[in-house]
């Protein structure tokens, strides 16, 4: 059985129009945010992907690839929203909603 190599790069995708730009695993309403925020509060990759089965594991550390490439900018991003949540005015959920 033969399988399509998958580069990684495209795992990850940015678009203006949606989530405000955010990094978000390619094909998928997930923000790289969200994946580091469960990964900094102590879930390991595999529990990760185990609580969100639309994505696979590589996509998992894909986006952890990704958070630890650009920390900064995305320990931004989580504490602009944990300030927002705690005003009252988070934008977003944590999850996406379902489809």
């Amino acid at each position: 059985m033969s399988s399509a190599l998958i580069e990684i790069g495209s795992l990850i995708a940015r678009d203006a129009a949606v989530h405000g730009g955010r990094p978000l695993i390619a094909g998928t309403g997930v923000s790289v945010r969200v994946i580091a925020a469960d990964s900094n509060s102590g879930l390991s990759p595999e529990e990760i992907a185990a609580d969100r089965p639309d994505l696979s594991l590589a996509q998992v550390f894909a986006a952890l690839a990704y958070y630890h490439a650009n920390k900064a900018e995305i320990d931004a991003d989580i504490a602009a929203e944990a300030r927002a949540y705690e005003n009252g005015s988070s934008s977003s959920s944590s999850r996406p909603l379902p489809a």
